[in-house]
């Protein structure tokens, strides 16, 4: 009897494709004062953004910029680089990123900036990967992991969401100033919550039952983020500036990033996004942002699971989930949302745009009509029953 040798036994193996993950930025940079300081940390900062080169464009909005430039501005100047700053407005949107990138040739950038909440990041994201140059991320909030994350939502002028783009790979540099981050009014950070701990009820129901090392690492990672958030939430936004709060906000822009890297395309977002995307069509003032939206999602997406699969364990966490909300300011119901009146028209529109064919909803375990989810966006507080 002949035996295989290790090669042969190899050779017949199935070929696999590893998928390719963008796990992190290649390098983070996070502390107090870090750009306004004149010290080690400062002068590291500026040889960091040096390093990748020497005529940035820096994309931001009008809050953004005016809180970023003093403080970034002098580090540029000690580096001899020489900058140009562009608006994102009104969106990040196709027609704003086709200015963007106009206003990189005329500048001749060979580096991008970005400094803002999600939308500015992900412009600035999205414009250095088609112009081929590293991105450096500036956030000024708490509000979403975008400064970490190889993704970019692209939005119509109006702010109705149209498309997300994967990128080739993360940020080159992340610098991550917990005074910038102070300068952002609460609600911001309150909303970053929301959006963090949605990994953790969207992963677990689209990879839950993995076996890939990594998914279960990054699902594992999203229940150590909401266990954080619900035990450290509330102090910390009692305490803005402290230890703790810093503690949280490190989990909403950094350790929700690493989820999203380590997991890939298989930690799916869910239903909580998709509600948050049909909901864009009928926000056309901006009265919420991106976390205060998904987390109304996660209570959508607990109820569906509640009401289609009878699932008693998501009608508990819900019932946790509206606790913790009302104890730190999240929405519990569309109506907390500001969207004004809301026709019967509104909530189809929403309803069917969350139901599309390439939605996210469809990574649930089970099929989901409009109709249903019309009826789990309205009774987000019912009683378990």
């Amino acid at each position: 009897m002949q035996h295989q040798t290790a090669t042969e036994s190899i050779a017949t193996l199935q070929p696999y494709t590893l998928p390719t993950l963008q796990v992190s930025p290649s390098r983070v940079m996070r502390g107090a004062r870090i750009l306004s300081d004149a010290g080690e940390a400062n002068r590291q900062v500026g040889k960091a953004i040096a390093h990748l080169g020497s005529r940035p464009v820096i994309v931001g909005g009008t809050h953004s910029l005016a809180v970023t430039l003093p403080r970034l501005e002098p580090v540029l100047q000690q580096h001899h680089l020489i900058a140009a700053s562009s608006s994102y407005l009104p969106d990040c949107s196709d027609n704003s990123l086709a200015q963007l990138t106009e206003a990189v040739t005329a500048h001749q950038g060979d580096m991008i900036i970005g400094t803002g909440g999600g939308k500015a990041l992900d412009a600035a994201k999205l414009l250095a990967y088609r112009c081929g140059l590293p991105v450096v991320t500036i956030p000024t909030s708490g509000a979403t992991c975008a400064a970490w994350t190889a993704l970019s939502n692209v939005y119509s002028d109006q702010g109705a969401f149209l498309y997300d783009v994967p990128l080739d790979r993360c940020p080159d540099l992340l610098i991550l100033d917990y005074d910038i981050i102070a300068t952002a009014p609460q609600r911001t950070l309150v909303a970053g919550i929301g959006d963090a701990i949605a990994k953790w009820y969207e992963a677990s129901v689209s990879s839950g039952h993995s076996q890939d090392p990594l998914i279960i690492a990054a699902v594992q990672q999203a229940r150590v983020l909401r266990d954080i958030l619900l035990q450290k939430s509330a102090a910390a936004l009692a305490q803005p500036g402290s230890q703790i709060w810093r503690e949280v906000v490190d989990a909403t822009v950094l350790l929700a990033g690493v989820i999203g890297g380590l997991g890939g395309a298989q930690c799916r977002t869910v239903a909580a996004h998709a509600v948050h995307n049909g909901l864009t069509h009928i926000d056309p003032h901006h009265h919420t942002i991106h976390g205060e939206k998904v987390a109304y999602g996660i209570l959508v997406q607990l109820r569906l699971e509640e009401m289609v699969q009878g699932n008693q364990l998501a009608a508990t966490a819900r019932q946790q989930l509206l606790k913790f909300y009302t104890d730190i300011g999240l929405p519990q119901t569309i109506y907390d949302l500001n969207l004004g009146e809301i026709s019967s028209q509104d909530f189809q529109t929403a309803a069917e745009i969350a139901c599309q064919p390439n939605s996210d909803i469809h990574h649930l375990p089970f099929e989901v009509t409009p109709a249903q989810l019309i009826k789990a966006m309205i009774s987000t507080t019912a009683p378990v029953g």
